[in-house]
């Protein structure tokens, strides 16, 4: 939306979140000044002066503007907090009746009867790969051993979940590609082990000018699972787009590599697996 006015952008948010058109204009047009008649909402939100009263109605069902009925009639838009708060709950309402009727929806028959032995998926997207990565150390049974690439992964609930796996008594060894990030995870974490990467192509220091991809999490549970996510840089200045690849049930011999590579620069007293031998 960077090429939206602040204005559009306003209205297509709204309309996201459930309102048309015409209501988000007129809702939008009320916050522009502390009160006004339907003609003067008209003039500013650009809304025909008829479709008004229907999009007023429908503001104030929502608890979106208040209503004094003088003459003629004026309008105000309720304060902005109390406005993201009824809005956040009709959202967050809507998503609960989503997942409730999703649940109960009847599965579709379904040929596979078997257990699935080895699977690798693709994701794409910051946030559903944060969701993912929290849900694989959430349930995690043994070890969580992640290694991040930048610090825009280190996200305050990713700190908490890794904190309440190692409270439920699992090993937890974390990687960062400088000092500096190493020292801001062990203040947050002070229990756990946190080391500063011997992986070099975190963050694409070698210097490959033809290559702007860079790590931003990897991460190993229960020397069974395994996510990989990369950004890949811009060239127009874009917002970079992550995706991910991950999977469960590979070869012991793949994971054993795997682990070794993401634990390089852990010292051996340091590493849960080492140090119990």
């Amino acid at each position: 939306m960077k090429d939206l006015s602040n204005h559009q952008e306003a209205v297509e948010l709204l309309q996201q979140l459930g309102l048309k058109e015409y209501e988000a204009k007129c809702f939008v047009a009320l916050t522009r000044f502390p009160k006004g008649t339907a003609k003067e909402i008209s003039d500013i939100s650009e809304v025909p002066r008829t479709r008004v009263y229907d999009a007023v109605r429908v503001l104030e069902s929502k608890g979106l503007i208040e209503i004094q009925h003088s003459s003629p009639t004026v309008y105000r838009a309720v304060p902005m907090d109390e406005a993201v708060a009824t809005l956040r709950a009709e959202y967050e309402s809507r998503v609960d009746a989503l997942v409730d009727a999703i649940e109960r929806i009847e599965p579709a028959p379904s040929d596979e009867g078997q257990d699935v032995t080895h699977e690798v998926w693709s994701l794409t997207g910051t946030t559903p790969i944060a969701n993912r990565t929290n849900e694989l150390i959430e349930a995690a049974d043994e070890e969580i051993v992640l290694v991040v690439g930048s610090e825009q992964a280190l996200t305050t609930a990713l700190i908490e979940h890794l904190e309440r796996a190692r409270e439920a008594g699992h090993d937890v060894v974390v990687g960062t590609p400088t000092a500096d990030l190493r020292e801001a995870v062990k203040d947050a974490l002070p229990e756990v082990a946190v080391f500063v990467s011997g992986l070099e192509w975190l963050e694409n220091t070698l210097g490959d000018a033809t290559d702007d991809t860079a790590i931003s999490r990897l991460l190993l549970v229960d020397h069974d699972t395994i996510l990989v996510s990369t950004v890949t840089e811009s060239a127009t200045g874009d917002p970079s787009t992550e995706k991910a690849v991950f999977g469960r049930g590979f070869d012991n011999g793949i994971v054993v590599i795997a682990r070794r590579l993401m634990a390089t620069g852990l010292g051996r007293s340091e590493d849960p697996e080492l140090s119990t031998d």
